[in-house]
């Protein structure tokens, strides 16, 4: 459908996926997105401070070299990373040391900066060994980059390993539809606002960026369970919202009829008219037309319709 949005919030979903990926620790981390180091705009993609000991070995793989102040820096599927994109975050690494409130109260060994990007980075690579510093890959997906002032790690989200870092595998915008079933599998018993919120998030990220994929999810009965059930707090607003809309103006308009047959007749298409509101509703905030019809469960035609300004049509009672 060409006049949905084409924008994919990448960064959002991001912070999200971190989250989901930190879960095991996360009451024990203060997560702060785009930092700003100073009144211009200069700011760090997320800020990750270990709120107990910074000694602490966090349990995810990727939090394995985290100190006590993190700087992460992320780039979506279109973006680079270059040796200047790292030696940028370096440089912002540098700006949060020197912004502390007193002297050295960021203490230069409690730094570390990681990089996250979906592709291999084989040219910033090469760099970097041309330059003399060495990579080394930790973990499937992890390399660590040793020589530089801070612990640096740069993580390929292409090469995690799918069934811990689902969360960060399915920001992509050619995902694998077993990670989308392993990450649905992974995140289907959360009930916790906080990570209900982060699941939605990178849902709505990787369902814009790949609907073909997500199509076929919805044609599989099983998939699309887990996904509505990830949806339902969602779903249940459009549908209240729709019932309360409806429900007034019918009665408003089968009042004004002032019989029963028009009170009928008002309400079905106030109901109807309620229904179409909360479609183009939808569609204005950025959902895609596959997540339109999970919520209001609607055909594709239906939708379609109300979003050309087609009316929707109600039988006479």
């Amino acid at each position: 459908m060409k006049d949905l949005p084409n924008k994919i919030q990448w960064h959002p979903a991001f912070y999200a996926a971190v989250e989901l990926e930190f879960k095991e620790d996360v009451r024990e981390l203060n997560l702060t997105e785009e930092y700003n180091l100073s009144k211009k705009p200069i700011c760090i993609d997320l800020l990750i401070i270990k709120e107990g000991d910074r000694d602490k070995i966090l349990k995810n793989e990727i939090g394995h070299i985290m100190r006590k102040h993190n700087v992460l820096e992320y780039k979506g599927p279109d973006d680079e990373l270059s040796i200047d994109t790292l030696y940028k975050v370096i440089g912002y690494a540098c700006l949060y040391k020197g912004y502390g409130k007193k002297v050295n109260e960021i203490p230069a060994n409690e730094l570390t900066v990681s990089l996250f990007r979906e592709a291999y980075p084989r040219k910033l690579f090469e760099e970097l060994e041309g330059e003399g510093y060495r990579t080394e890959k930790k973990y499937s997906g992890i390399y660590y980059v040793s020589g530089m002032q801070f612990p640096v790690q740069v993580v390929v989200t292409g090469q995690l390993e799918r069934e811990a870092h689902s969360s960060l595998r399915v920001l992509s915008d050619q995902v694998d539809i077993e990670d989308v079933r392993t990450f649905l599998k992974n995140t289907g018993g959360m009930t916790d606002v906080r990570e209900r919120k982060n699941v939605d998030a990178v849902l709505q990220a990787s369902v814009n960026a790949n609907r073909e994929v997500y199509e076929q999810i919805r044609r599989d009965s099983i998939m699309c369970e887990a996904l509505q059930e990830l949806m339902k707090d969602e779903i249940e607003l459009y549908k209240k919202k729709s019932r309360e809309q409806g429900m007034a103006q019918g009665m408003a308009q089968g009042m004004a009829q002032g019989m029963a047959q028009g009170m009928a007749q008002g309400m079905a298409q106030g109901m109807a008219q309620g229904e179409a509101q909360l479609i183009r509703n939808m569609h204005k905030n950025g959902l895609t037309l596959d997540q339109i019809m999970v919520i209001s469960g609607k055909s594709e035609a239906a939708v379609m319709d109300i979003l050309a300004g087609r009316e929707p049509m109600v039988e006479a009672v």
